[in-house]
């Protein structure tokens, strides 16, 4: 399975559409991702990031939905391993 996470365009750097580049906050980590598949993406945005690339521009509540969906699973994880 893949997984696309949620993050904030905190800023964005370079011209050239193939390698422009933004600082992206995931939740109190920020990663540097390549924008060539979102080249709408401005500061500000919420994107859906995969393997290093902004695969999509997400509205705010969209992102919030994919964080706590993501807690959820988080929770099952947890509770699958402390089951006797």
């Amino acid at each position: 399975m893949c997984l696309a996470v949620p993050g904030r365009v905190l800023s964005i750097s370079g011209d050239d559409p193939l390698t422009r580049l933004g600082r992206v906050d995931f939740g109190g980590i920020v990663k540097e991702i390549n924008l060539a598949f979102a080249p709408q993406a401005r500061i500000g945005d919420h994107v859906l990031a995969h393997v290093g690339f902004a695969i999509a521009v997400i509205d705010e509540a969209e992102a919030a939905r994919v964080f706590e969906h993501l807690r959820k699973m988080n929770e099952l994880e947890h509770e699958e391993r402390n089951a006797p």
